[in-house]
This record gives structure tokens, sequence and C-alpha cells, in this order.
């Protein structure tokens, strides 16, 4: 019997990223032009700053260039983004073209099911900008569920909706993630405690499958009723 209600857990674990994908389908749309946009300013702004100051070093300046080349080179196939994103963001690791590299890598190696390597690639990743670390902070929480690494997963959430800090896009979609992991673990509490915080918080948030917030809550509710 014990075997039977473990293999069920698992199974519904296993199950769970259908609706983490759908989740944040909106914010992963955009995703794209952020970053490109980010990149293109953050790049050039410094490279810019440097070039005035007269201190741009060679190595600077072949970081750049590596890393607008891969797109050249890539051309929309993501085996090869992910491997020459990678070779950049090795190569050239602490300067912001391989920063930036790292988590162009990790997008790529996720779409092909290499999770292990986006979960790794998205570590070493970091920005100032709150958004954009949150949506990184995402992925990795996907990453980790894909590898069955759910307490890291959860971290990784909650990373997520500290930098986020009431994103009416990302927080809400991050907490639907969590009260999955939370449900499928059979933590019924948890998962109540996180739908309960989308309709207090998130009232206006769609779950992009015809079932309200309000039949989640109900749900669980009955679940820790038995």
């Amino acid at each position: 019997m014990a075997t039977n209600d473990n293999d069920q857990k698992q199974n519904a674990i296993d199950n769970i990223n259908d609706s983490l994908t759908r989740a944040t389908e909106h914010v992963a749309n955009n995703k794209k032009v952020i970053y490109w946009c980010v990149a293109l300013i953050v790049i050039f702004a410094a490279g810019g700053a440097a070039w005035y100051w007269g201190y741009l070093k060679p190595s600077y300046k072949n970081s750049q260039n590596a890393y607008f080349q891969v797109e050249t080179k890539a051309n929309g196939n993501d085996s090869i983004a992910a491997v020459e994103y990678a070779k950049v963001a090795d190569k050239f690791s602490g300067s912001d073209a391989g920063n930036l590299a790292a988590l162009q890598a990790a997008e790529a190696f996720y779409r092909q099911g290499n999770y292990e390597q986006a979960a790794r690639y998205l570590k070493g990743f970091s920005t100032k900008d709150d958004i954009m670390q949150a949506q990184a902070n995402v992925l990795l929480g996907d990453s980790y569920v894909n590898i069955k690494k759910y307490d890291e997963a959860i971290s990784a959430y909650d990373k997520a909706l500290r930098l986020a800090a009431g994103n009416q896009q990302i927080a809400p979609a991050v907490l639907w993630k969590k009260a999955n992991i939370f449900d499928a673990q059979k933590k019924y509490q948890d998962a109540l405690n996180c739908y309960k915080q989308i309709k207090d918080s998130y009232p206006t948030f769609s779950f992009g499958n015809g079932i309200s917030i309000d039949a989640y809550i109900a749900r669980e509710e009955a679940r820790l009723a038995k």
C-alpha cells in the first residue's frame, strides 16, 4: 500500500511541468526582448565608456565580438547556440558578455531538455536588474523540477518572488509553480497558502485553463479536511 502511494506521489510530481510551463508562458514570450535590450544597453554602454576613457582592453572587445557572433553561428539552432554561448560564458567568465552568454546558454540547454547544464549556467548568471534576475531564477527552478531537485526548485522560486517584489506577471505564476510542487508532494497546507496568496494579492491573475482560484482553494481545503 505504501509503495503504491509513493508511486502515485512520484508520478504526480513527474507530470507537473506542463502546468509549470503554462503558468509563465506570457512571461516567457517577452523574455527574449528583455534580454536583448538589456544586453545591448549593458554591453554598448560599458563599451562606449571604456572607449571614451581609453581603457578598453582587447579581452573586453573579444568578449563582445564572441557574444554577438554566436547568433550568426547558431541561426536559430539551439544545439549550436547552447554550445557556442557556453564557450563564451566559460572563456570570458566575469565579463558582461560572458555573464549574458551564460544566460543564453542556459535557455538553449533548457529548450533542448538538458536541465543539468541549464541549471549550471543559470547559477553562473547575475544581474542588478531585479526582474531579469527573477526570471532567471524562475527558469532555474523549472530546471530543478525537471531533474527532481524539488527543494532546490522551491528555493529558486522563493528568490524569484523576493526579486519580483509583487510583479503582477511573475509573482502569481511562481506561486502557482510552488503550489503545483506542494500539491504533488501532498503538502496541501503549503499549496493552499500559495493559492490564497494569489487570490489575495493577484486577483486578476488567470491560470489559462478555465479553472478559478476559488476552485483550487476549495480543492485543497477538501483534501485537508479528510
